[in-house]
């Protein structure tokens, strides 16, 4: 069985060989792509005496570069006028051909995966072997500050859809040639280029290998985005959290490469995976590191609290006034009570109805185009909610309720997803048991969280498992010069040298 598997792979391979004839590859290749009416085959003769023609996609390619780079030196240069009798496809290479990139291929399957690459194939007749020119010249979006994450303070350059350029605006913030790219293909029929990035002395050998593992195990037909990847490769692929952190912006990447973790680039996509990733990294920006750390330690605690506030706020309504009104205050109770007179619906009815249709607005808004998104978006939301409140649907303390939340949602993007899924169980949690129902919840979340890993790095560090020594960069950003260390769960290492702080000329004497 063994040698009958491995004759019928060797006549596979024979059969996908280059011929001697041009013509006959040539028919082999209209053949495989179908006649396909952005396919072009070229067929010129060089130099007046050997007959060959290039293959390339319309739309793919560079043409100035087919010009001026195959075209030209192959039909018109003085050299092609002197072609040897052996070596004939060195002499191309090396006597004839200018462009920058070349290779030599000798199966059809590579001559069809350059080709809807980008790049150009010279067939010469009486050879076996084809000459692969580097001339990809697709339009690309050209790099700009990414709306997701954008900043007052720091580069604004973003990713684009092309991965050498993403790759390349990597490499002009790391410039060390421990920097290594690694590329793979993933999709049976897309064939996306993925590249892994990591510095090589940082990162851990046994991440690297798993990564690169569970890139190399995908079977799929296609990889559109490295939402693709992401969802492919994760650990906790049932938890609301994503566990594989992403960024648009170059810096961000390079910050959390030189911390020792790997990114994982998709043709394609502008989002660039991070891997391993950590809870806190939701509530760091890029914008922490670039201003000084007092103010920005004061907003990174808002934005806790924010977050706090926007998955607890309506189940807490929820609870005070359907369970527990002893616990308000006198003044706000009989407020509550008056606003909330001659209304038809419970409390929880109510935050259930508006709860819904704020996120009915919120999808509105970024489904339709975006200068009419913002205006349903903002109408929306006002002339439903003065309608509701003058119609005596809801009341006033509501409104303001479900507008925190609102607002204090969209303070940590990247928890926005989850945090929708945490308000609603709260939110039922409270409806059914109280407060009782809320604390149990936190439990079961904390418990979650502490059971999280990403590729084997604890989710919740430095939290749980406690990491005093690296405390420094969690609630608040202390200052840069005492961050000598980076942090332990990704390889413990020193990041600066000793005495960073800034000292005075005469303190120094």
């Amino acid at each position: 069985m063994w040698r009958a598997k491995k004759k019928k792979e060797e006549e596979n391979k024979k059969e996908d060989s280059l011929l001697a004839t041009l013509s006959k590859n040539l028919e082999v290749l209209k053949e495989k792509l179908h006649n396909s009416s952005d396919c072009v085959f070229r067929e010129f003769v060089i130099g007046d005496k050997v007959n060959a023609a290039m293959v390339y996609i319309d739309g793919l390619t560079d043409k100035k570069v087919i010009h001026d780079d195959v075209i030209r030196p192959l039909m018109f240069s003085y050299a092609a006028g002197e072609l040897p009798q052996k070596r004939l496809l060195k002499y191309i290479e090396d006597g004839l051909l200018i462009a920058s990139e070349i290779k030599e291929v000798n199966t059809f399957n590579d001559i069809l995966s350059s080709i809807l690459s980008g790049d150009t194939v010279v067939l010469v007749d009486g050879e076996k072997v084809a000459i692969i020119v580097s001339s990809k010249g697709f339009p690309i979006r050209s790099v700009t500050e990414p709306q997701t994450e954008s900043v007052i303070r720091g580069p604004r350059e973003g990713f684009t859809e092309a991965i050498r350029i993403n790759t390349a605006l990597l490499r002009r913030k790391i410039h060390d040639p421990d920097l290594v790219f690694e590329n793979l293909e993933v999709g049976v029929r897309t064939k996306t280029s993925v590249v892994i990035a990591y510095v090589k002395d940082l990162a851990k050998e046994e991440t690297v290998n798993e990564v690169r593992r569970r890139i190399k195990s995908i079977d799929i037909d296609g990889i559109l985005d490295s939402g693709y990847i992401e969802q492919l490769i994760e650990d906790n692929t049932f938890s609301p959290f994503a566990t594989t952190g992403y960024s648009e912006k170059p810096d961000v990447i390079a910050g959390r490469i030189l911390e020792g973790r790997l990114a994982v680039f998709v043709d394609g996509s502008p989002i660039v995976l991070t891997i391993p990733m950590l809870f806190i990294e939701n509530f760091q920006t890029a914008e922490d590191y670039y201003s000084r750390p007092f103010f920005i330690s004061f907003v990174r605690l808002l934005r806790y609290l924010g977050f706090f506030i926007s998955i607890i706020a309506p189940a807490f309504y929820v609870a005070l006034t359907s369970f527990h009104q002893e616990l308000l205050p006198t003044p706000l109770l009989i407020s509550i009570a008056a606003a909330s007179e001659g209304t038809p619906f419970p409390a929880v009815v109510e935050v259930g109805v508006m709860e819904v249709l704020f996120e009915i607005l919120r999808e509105a808004g970024l489904r339709m185009p975006r200068a009419i998104g913002q205006a349903v978006s903002i109408v929306g939301a006002l002339v439903i909610g003065q309608a509701t409140v003058s119609a005596g649907l809801v009341g006033e303390p509501l409104i303001i309720v479900i507008a925190i939340t609102a607002i204090t949602a969209f303070l940590v993007p990247t928890l926005y997803e989850a945090g929708t899924l945490l308000r609603i169980g709260f939110y039922l949690l409270a409806a059914t048991f109280g407060l009782i129902g809320i604390g149990v919840g936190f439990l079961v979340v904390l418990v979650h969280l502490s059971s999280l890993h990403s590729y084997g790095v604890p989710f919740m560090s430095p939290i749980m498992p406690l990491e005093a020594d690296s405390f420094q960069d969690v609630l608040i950003r202390s200052p840069l010069w005492t961050m000598k260390r980076r942090p332990r769960v990704f390889g413990d290492g020193i990041r600066q040298g000793e005495n960073q702080k800034p000292v005075k000329e005469r303190d120094m004497q």
